[in-house]
Formats: structure tokens, C-alpha cells, sequence
């Protein structure tokens, strides 16, 4: 069941049904995208280095541009090695899809000269030090334990903390509160595809503004559509 302290909405499905309904909603759509990790992740057979760079690419940037920037990237600098010796210049271009390319692009050759300086050219598999590393955060790390390592953990971006919050699984202020809450509430057996499926969901369904509330089957157990969606819908038939 969800977390003990878990909003009323949310406590008369357990987790597990939850997903279960998410899950349908998402591969039964006509919108069929994947999520710029998941489709890295089976295009480089779920390569650690190529998934930590990707992660950082798609920082403050849409799917489909990571994707773009992460294809040019790697279609010339396959390994850590190639990349560490990178010249910023062509790397800058070539990410230039992800946005703030100047900055990402001094970052991911950091990264890749502190892999080899540090953990001898191997990404490390552990939180501790994941975070070690240059512009490597809890997300970042817990993505590439998950997509990377097929490690449970959950990586929770603006989907998973917009998405959860809505539907009451936690009440929190920020990402990091939110990965802590779901940590103590949801069971392990979900985490590996509880980032995939929360951002698939996000992109199709339950979109920052404008969620697709009449095609959501989770209206029932949804604070956001209880406090937000359904009052507007009432005042709008009373006027």
C-alpha cells in the first residue's frame, strides 16, 4: 500500500493497482513514445557511461531533443576515452539540440576525464559515488542506477513529483522529499519502472497544464482532479 500518512484519495487503491491502471493507459494510447532514456537504454544495450551522459544531456530539456543530441554525440565519441579527449567546440555542436550546450558540453567531458582520473574509465554503481561526480545528482545517479545497472531506485524528475503529488501519494515541496516518500511507501518490486512509466504518463496523460483528465481512469483516487479539475468544471455548468 502507499505510505503510511498518504492523503484519503489515494489509500483506496493500493500502489500496485495504481500502476496497473497507468500501465494500460500508457501502452494502450495511440501515443506511443518512449522516454529518451528507455529508447538509449535499448540502443546501447543499457551502456552505464552512455546512460550518465544522457542523463545529464536531458537536463532542463524535452525527450526527443535529448535524444537528437545523445545520437550526434555518440556517433563520434563511442567511450569514455574519445570523449574525455573531446574538443569542447564539436562536442558543443554536437549536443546542441539538448540546450545549454556550452555548459553541458564542459560537463560531460568533465564527467568523462573524472571517470578515468578517479574510477579508472568504469562508471561506479554505488549512490555515494555517482554523486561524486561533476553535476551528478540524486536523479541523475538514481537514472543511471536504474537505466544503466537495472538497480531499483527511483529517479524522480518533474513527472514523478507533479505526478505523485496529484495523485496523493505524497504531499511534498520538492523532488528530493518526493524520492524519500516513495522510498518508505512504495515496494521495491516497482521501481525500476516507476520513472518510465510516471514520465510516459506525464507526456501523455497527465501533462503539466492541460492534463487529459477525461481519458484518465484515475479520476477517482486523483486529489488534483477532486480539488482542482472537477470544482472549475462545476462553476463552468453553473454559469
Amino acid at each position: 500500500m502507499v505510505q503510511k500518512g498518504a492523503l484519503d484519495y489515494t489509500r483506496k487503491l493500493s500502489i500496485g493497482k495504481i500502476l496497473a491502471k497507468m500501465r494500460v493507459m500508457v501502452y494502450g494510447s495511440k501515443d506511443g513514445r518512449a522516454t529518451a532514456l528507455a529508447e538509449l537504454k535499448d540502443a546501447e544495450d543499457g551502456d552505464p557511461f552512455k546512460i550518465l551522459i544522457g542523463t545529464i544531456l536531458s537536463h532542463r530539456t524535452r525527450d526527443e531533443n535529448t535524444t537528437r543530441a545523445v545520437e550526434k554525440l555518440f556517433a563520434k565519441y563511442k567511450d569514455v576515452e574519445e570523449l574525455a579527449k573531446a574538443p569542447e567546440s564539436d562536442v558543443r555542436e554536437r549536443i546542441r539540440p539538448a540546450g545549454f550546450y556550452n555548459v553541458k558540453a564542459r560537463n560531460v567531458i568533465r564527467v568523462a576525464r573524472q571517470l578515468i582520473d578517479e574510477f579508472g574509465g568504469v562508471v561506479p554503481r554505488r549512490m555515494e559515488d555517482l554523486l561524486r561526480l561533476h553535476s551528478v545528482g540524486r536523479k541523475t545517479a538514481n537514472c543511471v542506477l536504474v537505466y544503466g545497472f537495472n538497480e531499483p531506485a527511483i529517479p524522480v524528475d518533474t513527472h514523478v513529483h507533479r505526478i505523485s503529488n496529484r495523485l496523493a501519494l505524497v504531499d511534498t515541496k520538492t523532488p528530493e522529499q518526493t524520492e524519500m516518500e516513495l522510498i518508505k511507501g512504495v515496494p521495491k518490486a516497482y521501481w525500476l519502472e516507476l520513472n518510465d512509466l510516471f514520465v510516459r504518463f506525464g507526456q501523455t496523460t497527465c501533462k503539466p497544464i492541460g492534463p487529459r483528465c477525461e481519458v484518465c481512469s484515475l479520476t477517482g483516487i486523483c486529489r488534483y482532479y477532486k480539488e482542482v479539475v472537477y470544482p472549475k468544471r462545476m462553476n463552468k455548468r453553473k454559469r
